[in-house]
């Protein structure tokens, strides 16, 4: 039976050119980067050459890009990072409630140590208003964190309009960049971002590393103790081959986003249309025009994503229902709509004749459930 794989959010294959670019260092380039001698030198000169690629991907600067072990850990570096530094100035902070886990986490834990945080809501299509961030900052707020993309949804923020405001009033703008970055242009300097947060494992690079853009100029405190390295900003051995592969991967999302982004909106616009037309009592959740290419997340009346998910598994179809009820529940989906929501995200393998084939399957797994009642 041939597997088609949809759940490109979870995680993706990481790439034969990054594969490749990686094993070296596994076996013959291993030294550690801090050491003095020959081995570490070359392993120096890798993780340079691959903080110099990832930099010039968002139009950054080399020293402004600190390597970690994946989004998560970015994004509590950042956030609480900026918390702790500002702390004298005020303990407001702002976010949404619609963040990842790994920001909204860190914002619940900051509140048990003092800080004071405002979760916006967003409207029906996910979207966070310019205007609430603008009335929410207060003379102690320090940073604002709102993600690029949803996870969940697909929804793209308005980042850039969002930091422009944070930086007139004089607060810093951290944004979580995992689900967007390689897939839309991202341009920090432009957008004015202080702080964003990456990984690998979505782009087609290895699990277990990410990268934290840090402006030039702001101050974080550090979460783990040891050598200062990443310039001072975090702890610990770099993991050589993952950022080998990181950058490896990130240079070719990067060359080959327009094309990809243009092909996978092209697919999802395609099996949105058919679905919404040809099944009765089915949603689209998210925004229709900001939206991921890849992104399809949809609810369905008599049945449960569960069991739309099992019945693509019985034909090799690898999906996934929404993650997140506080997601779908911020956006109005409840009840039945909830319990029937399923997502399918695409990526580089993700033919046309599989998504024609996959959006009849699941009008028929719909429809097939629906008689039972």
């Amino acid at each position: 039976m041939k597997r088609i794989y949809l759940d490109y959010a979870s995680a993706t294959p990481v790439r034969k050119e990054a594969v490749k670019a990686m094993l070296p260092y596994f076996t013959e380039k291993f030294g550690n980067p801090t050491s003095p001698h020959t081995l570490g030198a070359e392993a120096r000169e890798a993780v340079e050459k691959a903080r110099a690629t990832i930099a010039k991907t968002i139009n950054a600067s080399p020293e402004e890009i600190i390597f970690t072990s994946g989004t998560t850990e970015s994004s509590n570096l950042a956030i609480s990072g900026v918390a702790y530094s500002k702390a004298e100035t005020g303990k407001h902070l702002i976010t949404s409630i619609i963040e990842h886990e790994s920001v909204y986490g860190t914002f619940k834990h900051l509140e048990t140590r003092g800080f004071q945080v405002t979760y916006l809501p967003v409207d029906v299509e996910g979207l966070v208003s310019v205007a609430d961030i603008r009335s929410r900052i207060t003379p102690k707020t320090t940073l604002v964190s709102i993600q690029h993309a949803n996870a969940e949804i697909g929804t793209v923020e308005p980042i850039a309009d969002i930091a422009r405001i944070a930086n007139e009033k004089g607060v810093l703008f951290h944004t979580d960049a995992a689900y967007s970055y390689g897939r839309v242009p991202i341009d920090v300097k432009a957008m004015k971002i202080d702080l964003m947060s990456l990984g690998a494992h979505h782009i087609y690079g290895p699990k277990g590393v990410g990268a934290l853009f840090v402006k030039k100029g702001v101050d974080i405190v550090t979460l783990l103790q040891g050598r200062p390295d990443e310039y001072g900003k975090r702890a610990g051995m770099p993991n050589v081959p993952g950022i080998v592969g990181f950058s490896a991967a990130a240079e070719l999302a990067n060359k080959e986003m327009k094309k990809e982004s243009k092909r996978e909106a092209k697919l999802r616009d395609m099996f949105l249309k058919y679905l919404n037309e040809n099944v009765k009592f089915s949603k689209t959740n998210g925004s229709p025009k900001r939206r991921l290419p890849n992104n399809i997340n949809m609810s369905f009346d008599g049945i449960t994503g569960q069991d739309i998910v099992k019945g693509l598994e019985k034909h090799g179809i690898v999906a996934t229902t929404s993650l997140n009820d506080r997601v779908l529940g911020a956006i109005g989906v409840k009840g039945a709509k909830m319990l029937g929501s399923v997502r399918l995200t695409m990526g580089y393998d993700t033919k046309e004749q599989d998504m024609r084939m996959v959006m009849k399957l699941v009008q028929k797994i719909v429809e097939d459930a629906r008689k039972k009642y």
